[in-house]
C-alpha cells in the first residue's frame, strides 16, 4: 500500500476507535505510519480524509444490508417480505456497540459545525438514498431516476435516519423489523382504504 491508502485505512480505525471531533491529524499519521504532508497532499485536509474514510465504511457495510456474502433478499422486490429482510439486516448493524451509527450520530449532530463536511455528506447521502431504492425496491443504482431518488430514496434515507437515533439512543425501545414492517403495512391499508 502507498500513503494514499495507509492514510485511509488509518483514519478508518481512528474513526471508530476515537469518532471524528476526537480524531486529530497526529493521531491518523500515528496509526498510518504516514506523515502530516501526506494528509495535505492526498486528501487537502484532515477533514476530507475523514470524510472519504466514513463515506468508504458505510459503503462497505452495504453487503451487510443486502444479507451477506449470498445477498440473496427473501420476497419479492417492493414486497413487504423484502422490507422486513432489509430492516433486519439493517438493524442487525446497529446492534453492536462500537456499531459505525453511533459515528454516525456524532457526525450528523455536528454538522452546523463542519458545513463542508456536511456539504460532502450530503451529496454522499442521495447516492445512498439511490441505492436503498433498489435494496427495497430492485433494479440496477443507475436505471433510478432522480425523481425517485429525491421521493422514495428520501422517504428510505427518513426511515433509516430515526432507526439509527432510536437504536442508537434507546436500543432496548427500538423497533425491530417485523414491528416496522407491520407499521408499514397498517400505513398501507390505511391510504387504500381512503
Amino acid at each position: 500500500m502507498g500513503h494514499r491508502e495507509d492514510l485511509l485505512a488509518g483514519a478508518k480505525r481512528c474513526l471508530l476507535e476515537k469518532g471524528f471531533a476526537r480524531t486529530t491529524a497526529r493521531d491518523i499519521v500515528k496509526e498510518s505510519g504516514t506523515n502530516l504532508a501526506s494528509i495535505g497532499y492526498h486528501y487537502g485536509s484532515k477533514d476530507a480524509l475523514l470524510v472519504q474514510a466514513y463515506v468508504e465504511l458505510v459503503e462497505a457495510m452495504s453487503g451487510a444490508f443486502e444479507g451477506g456474502a449470498e445477498g440473496d433478499l427473501p420476497g419479492e422486490p417492493g414486497s413487504l417480505e423484502r422490507f422486513s429482510a432489509v430492516c433486519s439486516n439493517i438493524i442487525g448493524t446497529m446492534r453492536d456497540p462500537g456499531s459505525l451509527w453511533r459515528l454516525s450520530m456524532e457526525i450528523v449532530s455536528m454538522g452546523d459545525q463542519m458545513p463542508e463536511v456536511r456539504d460532502h455528506l450530503a451529496r454522499a447521502q442521495r447516492e445512498g438514498a439511490r441505492g436503498l431504492v433498489t435494496l427495497f425496491m430492485g433494479g440496477r443504482e443507475e436505471d433510478v431516476p432522480e425523481e425517485t431518488v429525491d421521493t422514495l430514496g428520501n422517504f428510505y434515507v427518513t426511515l433509516l435516519m430515526g432507526l439509527m437515533t432510536q437504536w442508537s439512543f434507546a436500543p432496548k425501545d427500538a423497533p425491530e423489523a417485523e414491528q416496522l414492517a407491520e407499521g408499514l403495512r397498517r400505513v398501507v391499508e390505511g391510504v387504500t382504504r381512503s
